[in-house]
């Protein structure tokens, strides 16, 4: 396992790296971090790999200048923006009785298999959310259980081989090798959430500068993500627009005297776009009224998105805001306007199991690299299959810390096979879709795996009668 972990969270307005030490008990020392700002970065969605290569270049370059390491590879974050979902289930009988990781593993790949994820996709992450062990339901950790069958419900996060492609190419052209990627959203849910949170069901909210993302958590596991291409930069364009001022204006403008809660007495002189020499006289009134109209805007389209994801009653623990735009001030007293009946709290990211913290990296706008860092520490979803494949699991007689299980190569053939022979992918984007479940047993897992154990009982059979035959004669 490696000592050394580098995480790159690449973001709308800003690249962060941050290099950081695994010490004892399994916690995290900084010893680098680099901020650069977003270049060829749109709405989330890489629009110049030049450019996006050069600011992750600038960011890596200033962690290692501080950090003394020369690490070339990262777990690095992906927006939600190039994400699709769905949920799927899967079934296996368990011949044996006994619930172990082979079979925790099988039941996931069937899941898989259910799924019919078309071949232009790759999955990013398979999140288990539900364990029912015979009649049982709602079983939090089926491992050791005595049981004759186990299911599990998962949530496929998903995106189209040309988005990774185009992340990897901006990555290697800055000198990173990409070992790992976890979604925006559900790292941002990772730092911010507490355990009481994973138990009640929580609704993370990261408002960023030109996106924001809601990632529902119940089950202890994240069941529904989405994305909104608004953020605080949006707002920064409407006071520029409303007030004819350059965009660097009217920036300074929404951080010093941005205030959702109340308004402000006053007037603020600016100047004028194209005119140098002209200032412009603007009460403080309107510019609350700009920002105030956005701000609401955003959170009543976040409140429709959380409403339409069905699990809006599951949530027991309320609201968590963060990313940069909580900064503005009266953004909690807002949201919790608006989402009305619900506990809204603003977060930052928890680091208790952090040492070596920068003073900015303690701000809520660094929740989604800190969670990548958190991430390759076990601080996952127990059991979930991760972009390499890999089961992850924390069950200390299998490693010290973190085991790794493949998927299956056998049914990861047989689900490629299948994907081949889709002419269209209409169910991608379809949230909470549950395939048709299949039972499976150690002696039936799939027809290639009938196949391979006939071919077994020929070459058997054939080798008791030479060995008949040579006692013959």
């Amino acid at each position: 396992m490696n000592d050394t972990i580098l995480a790159i969270d690449i973001g709308s307005t800003k690249i962060c790296a941050i290099i950081a030490e695994r010490i004892a008990n399994n916690k995290l020392e900084i010893i680098g971090h680099g901020i650069s700002k977003s270049q060829g970065i749109k709405k989330g969605i890489i629009v110049n790999i030049e450019h996006t290569s050069r600011a992750i270049r600038q960011a890596v370059d200033d962690a290692k200048r501080i950090s003394g390491s020369d690490i070339s590879s990262a777990i690095v974050s992906i927006s939600n923006a190039y994400t699709k979902s769905i949920s799927s289930t899967g079934i296996v009988n368990i011949p044996h009785k006994d619930i172990g990781i082979n079979e925790i593993n099988r039941v996931l790949n069937t899941a898989i298999y259910n799924a019919d994820i078309p071949s232009e996709y790759d999955i990013i992450h398979v999140l288990p959310y539900n364990f029912k062990v015979d009649d049982q339901n709602f079983i939090e950790d089926p491992f050791g259980m005595h049981a004759s069958r186990i299911e599990a419900e998962v949530n496929i996060i998903m995106t189209q081989k040309t988005n990774l492609a185009n992340l990897k190419k901006a990555a290697k052209s800055a000198g990173i090798a990409i070992e790992d990627i976890v979604l925006n959203g559900y790292a941002s849910s990772i730092a911010t959430m507490e355990e009481d949170d994973k138990e009640l069901g929580v609704a993370v909210i990261d408002l960023g500068g030109q996106t924001s993302t809601i990632a529902v958590c119940t089950g202890k596991s994240i069941r529904y993500s989405e994305y909104f291409g608004v953020g605080s930069n949006h707002i920064t364009n409407d006071l520029s627009i409303a007030l004819h001022t350059p965009l660097n204006v009217a920036e300074n403008i929404k951080i010093q005297h941005g205030n959702l809660s109340e308004y402000e007495d006053g007037t603020v002189e600016l100047p004028i776009i194209g005119d140098d020499h002209k200032k412009s006289i603007v009460s403080n009134d309107i510019i609350h009224d700009v920002i105030f109209a956005r701000a609401e805007e955003t959170l009543i389209v976040l409140e429709q998105i959380l409403e339409r994801s069905g699990l809006k009653d599951k949530i027991g623990s309320g609201i968590i805001l963060t990313g940069g735009s909580t900064n503005l001030k009266g953004t909690r007293e807002l949201a919790q306007s608006i989402f009305s009946r619900m506990a809204v709290r603003v977060a930052g990211p928890n680091t208790s199991s952090i040492i070596g913290m920068f003073d900015e990296l303690h701000d809520s706008a660094y929740s989604a690299v800190i969670g990548l860092l958190l991430y390759k520490t076990g601080h996952h979803v127990e059991y979930e299959i991760n972009f390499n494949q890999q089961m992850l699991h924390s069950k200390s007689e299998f490693s010290d810390s973190l085991s790794n299980i493949k998927i299956d190569s056998t049914m990861r053939e047989v689900t490629e096979q299948r994907s081949n022979k889709k002419t269209s992918s209409n169910n991608i984007g379809q949230h909470n879709e549950t395939k048709t479940n299949s039972i499976l047993s150690d002696t039936d897992y799939g027809f290639m795996s009938k196949t391979a154990k006939k071919s077994e009982d020929i070459n058997s059979s054939l080798n008791k009668m030479v060995i008949w035959l040579k006692q013959i004669f």
